[in-house]
This record gives structure tokens, sequence and C-alpha cells, in this order.
């Protein structure tokens, strides 16, 4: 994978990027693409993005013989977000904070899909882990569907601090455990708004974490799997709360 070259790749993600004004610097399309593709040579042109038209290898050189759909787009690095922003973002909606605290997603295949749910369900923002966890790259990008180029994404130094700065704005927190009670039976839409913490892919949420949540819940299983992976699991529970905050 070419992360390391600040390119991304495939239809949605670079058109996504491309909408969202997230630093991309370059277009390389393949040479007489169309369908898809001229829109999103359209839309580089319209926002002034330099357009190089390259042959199919070269794509494929470059995307590590990934599948990019005939685009990709060389970007500047992912500029993260903070608290402030996402707050900010909360009450200029006039809403209740409601806000995602990744406990150590690993995978940044579930990091981009689980970025792709938050920004689908409304969540104001996301917060990651600067160590030992995926951070928003090439990969996560592309299986986001483009999503992370307009969700907002902080890196903190401290997962249980961080819960505790937030609990402290008077945001109530809700970690997704398997020692919780079902999932809807929880109230995500008090006023001071919410946050979930979902854990790892492995081992769920830390001890201290889980210890400070205000709620722990769960996703009822009724087949013979105990539990589902980290990003189907996060995506039930968010547009649960989505739906109890009114989002349409």
């Amino acid at each position: 994978m070419h992360e390391k070259q600040n390119l991304i790749y495939g239809r949605n993600a670079v058109t996504e990027a491309i909408r969202a004004d997230t630093g991309v610097e370059k277009l390389l399309i393949q040479k007489n693409i169309e369908g898809e593709g001229k829109k999103i040579f359209a839309l580089a042109k319209k926002a002034k993005i330099p357009v190089q038209a390259v042959p199919r290898f070269v794509l494929d050189k470059e995307t590590g013989g990934a599948a990019h759909q005939g685009v990709a787009a060389v970007v500047t690095d992912y500029a993260y977000s903070d608290l402030d922003a996402m707050l900010a973002a909360a009450r200029d909606a006039g809403e209740p904070p409601f806000l995602l605290l990744l406990d150590g997603i690993e995978d940044p295949h579930n990091l981009g899909a689980i970025l792709r749910s938050a920004e689908g369900a409304g969540v104001h923002g996301v917060l990651i882990p600067k160590h030992r966890a995926a951070s928003v790259t090439a990969t996560v990008m592309k299986v986001s569907a483009g999503a992370a180029a307009h969700m907002r994404v902080a890196r903190v130094t401290n997962v249980s601090a961080t819960l505790k700065e937030l609990q402290e704005k008077g945001l109530w927190a809700f970690g997704l455990d398997m020692d919780g009670t079902p999932y809807r039976e929880a109230d995500f839409g008090g006023d001071g708004g919410a946050v979930l913490v979902v854990g790892s892919e492995g081992s769920g949420i830390g001890r201290l974490v889980k210890e400070q949540c205000d709620f722990l819940v769960r996703i009822p299983m009724h087949g013979q799997v105990g539990s589902l992976n980290a990003s189907n699991a996060a995506a039930v529970v968010l547009f649960e709360a989505a739906a109890q905050r009114g989002v349409s």
C-alpha cells in the first residue's frame, strides 16, 4: 500500500475528498475513462485541481495493484480535528453533542467502516488514540467510501482522560460491552449529549475505561455467534442512537 505517498484511490473516496476540499493536490485519472470517471474529471477541473491522464498500469503501480477504479488523488496529510471543533459543530447545529470514542481499533478496514457509519448517523466527531490504534490512511478513506473526508476525527493521548473530560462537559458515556443492558433500553437522547465508547476488535473496552462509563450496553445475539465485529456493532448502536435523537 502506498499510504506514505498520501495517495487515495477509488471513485467514492476521491469524489468525496474533492467535494470536502480536504487538500487534493493532483488527480491521476486513467486515459480515456468513461462514465463516473468523466464526472470526477469535471469535478476536479471545477475545483481547479491539476489533472494528469495516465495509462492504467501507472495507476496499478501507484496503488500497489489495488481496486482504484481508474482514479487516484495525491492529497496532503489528513487534517485531524479536535474536541472543541466537535462540540462547536453540535452547538451550531442546535443539537446535544453526539460523539464516538474508539478504544484501540487497530484494523484500518474496521476504522473506515466505523467512520462511514458515524457520518451517516450524524455523529459530530470521532476520537481515536494516537498510539496502538489505526489512523486515517488511504485504506481508511477507501473503506469509508469517502465519509472520512466529511467526518471530524481527533487523535487523543489518553482515552480514559478524554472520557473524563467529556463527562465533565455533561456528556453521558455509553460503553459497548457484552456485560451491558440491551442497547434499545438505553436513552441516548439526553440534553447533555452522549459519547459511545467502542473497544478493540479482540479485547473490547479496556477495564479502566469500562469502569468509567456511565452505562454499558450490549447487542442481544440470537444465533450461535456470540458477538458482532467492532464496525458492525458500532453501526447498530449508532443508528439506534440517531433514531432516538431524531436524526432523519
